[in-house]
C-alpha cells in the first residue's frame, strides 16, 4: 500500500490489514505523550531481534491517514529502526481499525490501563523457559527490555522447586521470601519450610536462618582472620546470597578448626622467630583487664630508639603532611621506618623472660599484647635486669585502665539507662516486682529494695549525660518534713492523687518501682538479660567527653582507644602523629573523633568504623 492508496472503510473494526509506515503517525488520542529515549531504542533492540508480536490500533483520519492510538511506542520503535537501516523488514505494519473516534479513544484507554507489568512469578518463568530454549542471558534481557542484572536475579529464582513459584504466583509468600529460598539446595527442605511459612509475615532473615541454622556470615571475626580462600581450599563450602552482598559459611566446625590452627601458627612464630619465652592465645574478642590483673602480670615495654636531629625534623614535616592528608605513598613509608626507630623493639634478653597475649578482636585483627612477665618469671626478671624490684607499690603489674571512681559513674550510666528502658515496659518491671515477691525468686530482696532505697543513677561528671527526669530520686525524709507535710494532710492528699486515676496512678508505680532497681539486681546474668529485654542503651543519653570520660584515663589507654576505633596498630601515621600530643590535646581530639563529622572524615572513619564508634561504650559497665 502507498500514500496514494486509500484504505476502503468496508474493511473495519475487526479487520487488521498491513498499512504502510508513510501512512502512519502517531494520533492525538494515544495517551502516552512522554517516552524515553532509552526505551524506544531498547524496544527497537527488541523487535529488530524478536519481530512485532502486537498489533496496532489506529483510526483512519480525512486524508486516509491513519493515527496510531494504541502502540506508540512500538511504532517509534519501528520508526528508529527504518531510520538506521535500510534493509529493515517493516516496510507495512498491521493495524486493526476502528469505526470512529470514540471507538479509538475507547480502545486507547483500555490499552492504557489494562497493560501491567508482568507479576514476578510470571517473568521468573518466562525468564526460565527463554533460558531453557537456549537463549543468553543479554538475549533475554532484550527481548524483555531489562537489565542483565534483573535477568540474573530472576533465574536463579527460576531455578526453585514449582511449589514456591505456585505459592508466589498465589500471594502466599512474599517475593523477598522467595529470594530467601535461593539459598537452600535442599529441596525436601525447602518444601517442608514453604508449608510453615504459607500466608504468614516472615522476614527474610529468619527464613535463611531456618535454611542454614549453623551458617556463619563471612563478616564474622573468625571467618575475617581465616580468609574465605583458605576455608574453601580446605573443603568449606559457602553460600552466596545473588540479592544482596551477604556470604555464609556452612561448615563451622571447618572454621572453628581453622581459626585454631592459625592462632596456634601465630603463637609457634611467636616464639620461635620472634623467641618471646611464652605465648597464650585467647579465644575471646577482648582482653579481661580483671583476669590479668588476678594473674598479677608485670610488663615490660620496648627500648626506644632515638632519631638524629635531621631525621627528627624529617619526621615532624612527614607527621605534619600526613595530618593533612597530603602525605604521598613514599612519604608515608619513610614515616612508618622513622616511627618504627622510635618505637624500637623488645631486646633479646627482655623476650626470654616475657611473653605474649593474642587474640583476634571483633574485626577479624590480630592483636598482640607482648612484654607480659609472669609471677614464677618476676625473679629471674629481676635477676636479669629487665625488670625493677618491687618497691612499695606494683607498678609493673598490668591494671585496669579504669579508676574506682570512672567505674562506680560508668554503673550509675548502665543503670540509668536500663532504668529509663524499663519506664516504657510497664509490664516487665510489673513482672519483675511479683517475681521479686514471690518465693520463686529464692530471696524477696534479689531484685528490688522493696524499702524504696535510691541506688545511684547518675554519675559524678555529668557532662554529656542527660537525665531523665522520672528516674529522679525525689526529696529526702529532711525535705519532706520541712515542706510542711503532716499525717493529717494525707486523706485529702490521698482522695486528690485517687481522682488522677489508674493511668496515673499506675505510671507511678511503674515509675517508683524502677527507681529501686539497683545495679546488677540479682546478679549480673540476671541483670544483663533485663537489659536486653527492655532494650537499653547507654548510648542513648550517654556520649563520651573529656570531662566525663577522656581526661580520666591514661595517656596510654586514649592510643589503645584511637587503634582499636582506627582498626589499625600504633605503627599508623594517624595513631603515630596522635601520640605525639600531650595528654589533654588526646582528650579533646578523642572527643571530637567521636562527635565531630569533620574530625572523623579527616582521621579517614569509614562508615562502618563510625557506626561502631556511635555503639561503642568501655567495658567497666
Amino acid at each position: 500500500m502507498t500514500i496514494e492508496q486509500t484504505i476502503q472503510t468496508d474493511t473495519a473494526s475487526a479487520v487488521i490489514l498491513q498499512i504502510s509506515l508513510e501512512m502512519l503517525y502517531i494520533s492525538d488520542l494515544n495517551p502516552r505523550k512522554a517516552v524515553s529515549e532509552a526505551h524506544i531504542e531498547s524496544l527497537a533492540d527488541s523487535i529488530e531481534r524478536f519481530g512485532l508480536i502486537h498489533n496496532f490500533a489506529g483510526l483512519m483520519d480525512e486524508d486516509g491517514r491513519v493515527g496510531i492510538v494504541a502502540g506508540g511506542c512500538r511504532f517509534r520503535a519501528i520508526q528508529m529502526i527504518a531510520e538506521r537501516s535500510d534493509a529493515h523488514p517493516f516496510t507495512t505494519v498491521p493495524v486493526k481499525l476502528a469505526t470512529d473516534a470514540a471507538e479509538a479513544e475507547y480502545w486507547a484507554s483500555a490499552e492504557t490501563a489494562a497493560r501491567e507489568d508482568m507479576t514476578p512469578a510470571d517473568e521468573i518463568r518466562a525468564f526460565g523457559r527463554m533460558k531453557s530454549r537456549g537463549a543468553t542471558v543479554p538475549e533475554i534481557a532484550l527481548a524483555f527490555a531489562v537489565t542483565e542484572a534483573r535477568v540474573y536475579q530472576r533465574l536463579a529464582l527460576a531455578g526453585l522447586p514449582e511449589p514456591v513459584l505456585d505459592a508466589l504466583a498465589a500471594g502466599e509468600i512474599s517475593l523477598g521470601t522467595a529470594k530467601a529460598f535461593t539459598l537452600s539446595d535442599d529441596e525436601a527442605l525447602t518444601l517442608s519450610l514453604l508449608e510453615q511459612v504459607r500466608g504468614q509475615a516472615v522476614s527474610e532473615s529468619a527464613i535463611k536462618n531456618a535454611l542454614h541454622p549453623d551458617a556463619i556470615k563471612a563478616t564474622d571475626r573468625r571467618a575475617k582472620f581465616v580468609g574465605i580462600e583458605a576455608y574453601e581450599s580446605s573443603g568449606g563450602t559457602i553460600t552466596r546470597d545473588l540479592f544482596s552482598d551477604e556470604v555464609f559459611l556452612a561448615s563451622p566446625a571447618l572454621l572453628d578448626r581453622l581459626f585454631a590452627e592459625k592462632l596456634d601458627a601465630v603463637c609457634t612464630e611467636l616464639s620461635e622467630a620472634q623467641a618471646w619465652a611464652w605465648v597464650e592465645a585467647r579465644s575471646e574478642a577482648w582482653l579481661n583487664y580483671y583476669e590479668l590483673d588476678q594473674m598479677k602480670l608485670a610488663r615490660l615495654y620496648p627500648i626506644e630508639g632515638d632519631l638524629t636531629e635531621d631525621e627528627a625534623e624529617e619526621y615532624d614535616e612527614l607527621a605534619d603532611l600526613a595530618n593533612g592528608g597530603v602525605l604521598d605513598e613514599d612519604g608515608a613509608a619513610r614515616l612508618s621506618e622513622l616511627q618504627a626507630v622510635l618505637d624500637g623493639n623488645y631486646s633479646e634478653n627482655q623476650k626470654a623472660h616475657a611473653g605474649c597475649i593474642i587474640f583476634v578482636n571483633s574485626s577479624g585483627a590480630l592483636e598482640v599484647t607482648a612484654g607480659l612477665v609472669r609471677s614464677e618469671d618476676k625473679k629471674a626478671a629481676i635477676e636479669a635486669g629487665v625488670l625493677s624490684a618491687p618497691q612499695t607499690s606494683k607498678p609493673d603489674t598490668l591494671k585496669s585502665p579504669y579508676s574506682q571512681k570512672l567505674v562506680a559513674d560508668m554503673q550509675a550510666i548502665r543503670l540509668a539507662s536500663v532504668q529509663e528502658a524499663l519506664l516504657a515496659k510497664p509490664e516487665l518491671v510489673l513482672g519483675m516486682l511479683g517475681f521479686g515477691l514471690s518465693e520463686a525468686s529464692g530471696s524477696f530482696e534479689s531484685v528490688f529494695g522493696i524499702r524504696l532505697d535510691r541506688p545511684t543513677n547518675a554519675p559524678s561528671a555529668e557532662d554529656g549525660f542527660a537525665r531523665e527526669p522520672r528516674l529522679e530520686h525525689g526529696i529526702d525524709a529532711s525535705e519532706y518534713w520541712q515542706k510542711g507535710t503532716r499525717v493529717e494532710d494525707l486523706p485529702d492528699a490521698f482522695a486528690e492523687f485517687r481522682e488522677t486515676g489508674k493511668k496515673a496512678r499506675n505510671a507511678q508505680i511503674t515509675e517508683a518501682i524502677t527507681r529501686t532497681l539497683p545495679y546488677r539486681a540479682g546478679g549480673a546474668e540476671f541483670f544483663d538479660l533485663i537489659a536486653d529485654e527492655a532494650g537499653a542503651d547507654i548510648r542513648k543519653h550517654w556520649t563520651p567527653t573529656v570531662e566525663n570520660f577522656f581526661s580520666r584515663v591514661s595517656a596510654g589507654h586514649l592510643v589503645d582507644l584511637i587503634c582499636e576505633f582506627l582498626d589499625c596498630d600504633v605503627r599508623d601515621e594517624r595513631v603515630a602523629a596522635f601520640a605525639k600530643l600531650k595528654k589533654a590535646e588526646k582528650a579533646e581530639k578523642m572527643e571530637k573523633l567521636v562527635s565531630d563529622p569533620t574530625t572523623q572524615k579527616l582521621m579517614g572513619l569509614t562508615p562502618e568504623q563510625k557506626a561502631k564508634l556511635d555503639k561503642w561504650v568501655p567495658d567497666c559497665t
